[in-house]
């Protein structure tokens, strides 16, 4: 089952969205049940330690009761817990709940503006029924406790037995190992523990004064985290439903210009090629594509017409012949012929002959060139010996027309080539100078070097090129002339051959010419490969 594009965006957006939505939610939750949890240990530390100061200021209001007068002391006379023992008096639950009386002001142990009890207030007051506030001497004597406690008792140290006042007596030896184990203590202990099935977040501290046990229900927190994970759980389906909707949207948005595309491309046919997709005017991702592909189209109208005007010219290079030669033999024999005229007849035929054959022959090496089957031996030698070998074949050639051939050409010039194809390329150049130089006319063959080049540099006093044809010299079957071509029993095929060969060595073709009064053809062949392996072979290409 194929699935599209387009559902397959929506799942991996929906499946990322998902996945991101999952450790947000996880990350969320454990990080608000880590805040309230810490919250309420530092809210129960706080308790104690504001609680445990009230007894340090109880026990040093002893301490100055002592130095006054014995009558005035014996008649103040209080321990250090009477302010707990007061409270139970003014019936409110926890210390310092109501409202304090006036001596208890006076006495500063209950300024408005202390710090301390503004804490407890702050802890204490917002939600009373909630805190469960147990205070022992030091002897594991319950002092006091808030009347929410009811019965029960508020272990006094995390992971030691519970003590329970009103149930049993202590035994000595657990008194004192207690009192030892409340030494480690110090600092305080937080535990849960369960009063009447209700769970209680509970913090023991161990003081020089008494040991205060402070607990907080924390169903308020398993309330609201329960909330939270609720919240998280109604809603990741939602925005879940929500993300796989918008991403299907999304993506056939995005989607509609490559559809559009698309619908386009199938339009465009081998007959309609000069077609071009519409172009968005936009940089992004789909303008480039439209770009490239109307790009690939115009290579293709090019190669299409290549092709068309490839076929159509090797039909009439090869028609041609091939008529020329039925009808000289029809002619031949159409009546008798005396034995020479018969020779004549044959003569031409077999010219015509050599001509078909040698353009099959082109033909036959340009389509191994252009499926790489052409191998090539690349070595660093002198190439000015190839070249003075052929100035001596164009000495030869060019006495016919009386053409001067004027060279110039080093001992020694060095450059990377396979002789047997630079010979071919070279000597094709230079047999065409001549071809299309006139009587009496002039060729030069002229050598030298560059930094990474051996050059060679091919003029004549020719009819020349236009300048308008130059761009297609090198093309397959392009003649400028073909009433000149048939002269020179051209087929437009050489110069498509040297091109090939120069491309083949990495190097440089360059003509220029001026019509009526020449043409000069400029070849670089580089002194080193970019490319070598271990033989110097490359299997090179046609383009």
């Amino acid at each position: 089952m194929k699935i599209s594009l387009k559902v397959r965006l929506a799942f991996w957006y929906s499946l990322i969205v998902g996945v991101s939505l999952s450790a947000f939610g996880l990350f969320t939750y454990f990080l608000v049940s880590n805040e309230l949890n810490q919250s309420l240990d530092s809210s129960l530390k706080k308790v104690s330690e504001s609680l445990n100061y009230i007894l340090n200021q109880s026990q040093d209001e002893i301490e100055k009761q002592k130095e006054k007068p014995q009558r005035i002391a014996k008649a103040n006379k209080k321990d250090k817990f009477a302010v707990f023992r007061e409270s139970e008096k003014r019936e409110f639950v926890g210390p310092v709940l109501g409202k304090p009386s006036e001596a208890d002001i006076q006495s500063g142990l209950f300024d408005e503006n202390n710090p301390v009890l503004t804490a407890v207030y702050e802890h204490i007051l917002l939600n009373t029924k909630n805190y469960f506030i147990q205070i022992a001497d030091t002897n594991l004597q319950i002092v006091w406790k808030t009347k929410n406690l009811k019965s029960n008792t508020l272990p006094f140290l995390q992971n030691t037995q519970l003590f329970f006042e009103e149930e049993r007596s202590i035994p000595d030896s657990i008194v004192q190992q207690a009192k030892s184990t409340f030494q480690e203590y110090s600092e305080g202990s937080f535990e849960n523990i369960y009063i009447e099935n209700q769970k209680v977040r509970l913090f023991v501290k161990n003081t020089s004064q008494a040991i205060i046990s402070v607990g907080y229900s924390i169903e308020d927190i398993e309330n609201t985290l329960n909330g939270l994970f609720s919240i998280l759980l109604y809603a990741f389906p939602i925005i879940l439903i929500i993300s796989a909707i918008g991403g299907l949207v999304l993506s056939k948005l995005s989607l509609r210009a490559i559809d559009e595309i698309a619908v386009n491309a199938e339009e465009i046919t081998a007959s309609n090629l000069s077609r071009r997709l519409p172009e968005p005017h936009t940089n992004d991702e789909v303008g480039h594509l439209t770009r490239t592909l109307n790009k690939m189209i115009e290579r293709l109208e090019r190669s299409f017409i290549q092709i068309r005007q490839f076929t159509s010219d090797a039909s009439h290079e090869l028609k041609t012949p091939l008529t020329i030669l039925r009808g000289e033999l029809e002619l031949a024999l159409r009546t008798p012929k005396k034995p020479e005229q018969y020779q004549l007849v044959l003569a031409s035929a077999l010219e015509e002959t050599e001509r078909l054959s040698n353009v099959v022959e082109t033909l036959l090496e340009l389509s191994k060139a252009d499926a790489g089957q052409v191998k090539m031996t690349f070595q660093e030698q002198n190439i000015s010996k190839l070249i003075t070998d052929i100035s001596e074949d164009a000495d030869i050639l060019a006495e016919q027309k009386k053409i001067r051939v004027e060279k110039k050409i080093p001992n020694t010039v060095i450059a990377c080539f396979d002789s047997a194809r630079m010979h071919q390329a070279v000597l094709n150049i230079v047999d065409n100078a001549i071809k299309y130089t006139n009587e009496f006319g002039k060729i030069s063959i002229e050598l030298s070097e560059e930094e990474k080049y051996a050059v060679l540099k091919v003029t004549d006093t020719g009819t020349g090129v236009p300048k308008n044809f130059l761009p297609y010299l090198f093309d397959r079957f392009y003649r400028v002339d073909r009433a000149r071509s048939q002269e020179t029993r051209g087929a437009g095929l050489g110069l498509s051959i040297v091109k090939w060969i120069i491309d083949a060595h990495q190097g440089i073709i360059d003509v220029k010419s001026q019509l009526y009064y020449g043409t000069a053809f400029t070849i670089k062949i580089p002194k080193k490969r970019e490319r070598k392996d271990d033989e110097m072979e490359k299997s090179s290409k046609f383009y």
